[in-house]
């Protein structure tokens, strides 16, 4: 493999990982019970949830930097925020499973009734957190990865536009769930990460399978980094 293939298959293998949080959907079922803190029985499933999430926070951020030193020779303003956004999502994970955490502590050390109203505060806390860090934010790094992906051409152009559609629509069922039109943990509500979900998983397959288009490699690699847009040596 030539560096440039190991990066986007680096990239590509990160964007795949980030889909091991999945089963979270399951293991995290028991936490949203009003008497969760009450009950007794293992917490492995929960912890394991927990430390499946903590993958994903590393492996989201290091999407952004394998991917940064190659779409910064298009934008690196647009480049850096992308790498911003995707640490800044990685935080929120963290704390969205220190809530989780520190719920399963509490459960285990058997707080009793007197814990319930902080029980019920963490998993608002979770599930705000996770509104703004696994759903808000991954649209907005849809939008500046996308961007970049769109304009270079280093991958098919109709990547980047599923992930266009998928931010728009992501962001308009946080706004619905923010209202009250929709419950956070409502079936329709899922309907509306599909997009940006496929287009996560696409992209990761694609970067793994056939890695950056060489012709628009070539051209990236012939002009010096731009930023915002102009030539690095305009700005000086």
């Amino acid at each position: 493999m030539s560096p440039l293939r190991k990066t986007a298959f680096a990239a590509g293998a990160l964007y795949l990982l980030s889909f091991v949080s999945i089963p979270t959907l399951f293991l995290y079922v028991p936490v949203h019970a009003s008497n969760y803190i009450l009950g007794h029985g293992s917490d492995t499933g929960v912890i394991i949830g927990a430390i499946l999430e903590m993958i994903v926070a590393l492996a989201g951020i290091g999407t952004a930097v394998a991917l940064y030193p190659v779409v910064k020779r298009q934008n690196e303003g647009v480049a850096l925020g992308f790498v911003g956004t995707r640490t800044l999502e990685g935080g929120a994970i963290l704390a969205g499973v220190a809530c989780i955490l520190s719920l399963v502590t509490l459960r285990q050390a058997g707080a009793g009734a007197d814990s319930l109203i902080t029980s019920h505060a963490l998993i608002t806390m979770y599930d705000r957190i996770f509104l703004l860090s696994q759903s808000f934010i991954p649209a907005v790094n849809a939008l500046l990865i996308g961007s970049l992906l769109y304009q270079s051409r280093l991958v098919p152009r109709a990547l980047p536009l599923l992930g266009f559609t998928g931010a728009a629509l992501l962001v308009t069922g946080d706004v619905a769930v923010l209202f009250g039109l929709i419950g956070q943990h409502a079936s329709t509500t899922g309907l509306f990460a599909i997009p940006i979900a496929v287009w996560e998983f696409s992209l990761g397959v694609y970067l793994v399978a056939k890695g950056f288009r060489p012709s628009a490699i070539t051209a990236l690699y012939s002009r010096p980094v731009a930023v915002d847009n102009r030539p690095l040596a305009a700005v000086r």
